[in-house]
């Protein structure tokens, strides 16, 4: 899958810079087209002269060549690169990235990349422990980076523990894998509901929940990026899209959600319900600020909102694909598998609140997948980013069984 593709290739200034020379040789073997850029740091490990002879290509540095005067465009390269790879990726060049430190060419094009990003960790086992550095990488996992996790072994200071770069041949398979996944979903047109809603109660006040819509948008980028076309109907939250292949259908209400959802679910092949949707809403929102003065006890009538889980699962039509969702605090498997049922599902995500660090307003979730037919599969506790891969690895698996 790598024939043909166009890959950045970052090196920065750590010891398992030497490595890079074996994963340039073996992305130009796969048939990729490959463009190195060395941090100047980067030089003092490993020479240009080197990976030019293996890349067949003139290493970048600089932004200006020295030799010609030429102007090295970080847009262009940008534009250019099927994918990036930083590797090694050392504890400050993750920092500057993380930041938006663009002090050199590396990460001028790494913030003008247009294309997936994949990053390599390699320093020592303190650096790599050190919050500074956790927090840095938990920020690019957010902003829709692949994070290619060291493994554990013998590192320069003669300490061991992790923090080794990942050996070449399992990186380009990593990038491999990626551009296999992503023709898996080519032709297919996804609907994903995300983050919260919000009921009114006057012009300044409404009843909400503490979801984030990391899940939704998780799930939403790796769907675009396996190939299918995406229609994000988003609640308000703090996120940005990523992917061209998604468009955002920004909405508020349940009821604005529900109307969205259903205009665009006729045309969707999949349908995945990740939004939290408030059950009820105000029945009549005052059209100005209730004044705590002048009332001594309010009283809010609420009503239900039309439950758009159930009005896919009687919408839907033979070859269309339902996911839902379910956060529990008790009796979680019992009641999403009596969910799934009960609104026409083909597949429900579990995930309990009572698990630290999965849920609302985290970076990380611990789900159970059950199907229809009552197969469960339940998984770690991982970046939402990879479980979005998990579940579009079980919808795929899924789509295969009914095809």
């Amino acid at each position: 899958m790598l024939t043909g593709k166009h890959i950045i290739v970052g090196i920065t200034g750590g010891i398992a810079a030497y490595k890079t020379a074996t994963l340039v040789r073996l992305l130009v073997k796969a048939g990729a087209e490959v463009q190195v850029i060395m941090t100047p740091n980067a030089r003092e490990f490993i020479t240009p002269v080197t990976l030019s002879t293996l890349s067949g290509k003139p290493v970048i540095s600089e932004f200006f060549t020295a030799n010609t005067g030429q102007w090295n465009s970080h847009v262009d390269l940008g534009l250019w690169a099927d994918a990036m790879v930083v590797a090694p990726a050392t504890a400050s060049t993750i920092a500057k990235m993380a930041n938006g430190v663009a002090d050199n060419m590396l990460v001028t094009t790494y913030l003008s990349a247009k294309a997936p990003v994949f990053v390599a960790p390699a320093m020592d086992l303190d650096m790599m422990r050190h919050p500074t550095t956790v927090r840095n990488i938990a920020l690019l996992r957010s902003y829709g980076n692949h994070i290619i996790e060291p493994a554990e072994g013998e590192l320069a200071s003669h300490l061991v523990g992790k923090g080794r770069m990942e050996e070449p041949e399992n990186i380009c398979k990593v990038l491999d894998e990626f551009f296999s996944r992503r023709a898996d979903l080519a032709g297919k047109r996804v609907l994903i509901t995300a983050g919260p809603t919000r009921e009114r109660i006057d012009p300044v006040r409404y009843i909400s929940n503490f979801s984030s819509g990391k899940m939704g948008f998780a799930l939403a980028e790796e769907c675009a990026s396996s190939g299918a076309q995406v229609t994000l109907v988003a609640g308000p939250v703090a996120l940005a899209t990523r992917h061209p292949a998604i468009t955002r259908i920004d909405v508020e209400s349940a009821q604005q959600m529900h109307d969205a959802t259903m205009s665009q679910f006729p045309q969707a092949d999949i349908t995945i319900l990740c939004a939290a949707v408030a059950d009820y809403r105000v029945d009549c929102v005052a059209e100005r600020k209730i004044k705590r003065e002048h009332t001594d006890e309010p009283t809010l009538k609420l009503v239900k909102n039309p439950d758009i889980a159930r009005a896919t699962g009687q919408a839907k039509r033979n070859g269309q694909l339902t996911v839902g969702f379910a956060l529990e605090t008790d009796n979680e498997q019992a009641n999403a598998l009596e969910k799934l049922q009960r609104k026409n599902l083909d597949m429900i995500v579990l995930n309990s609140l009572r698990d630290k660090q999965a849920g609302f307003q985290v970076d990380t979730n611990r789900v159970t997948i059950i199907t229809a037919d009552g197969q469960r599969t339940e998984y770690p506790l991982k970046p939402k980013r990879d479980v979005a891969a998990d579940i579009v690895n079980a919808i795929m698996q899924l789509m295969k069984q009914k095809s």
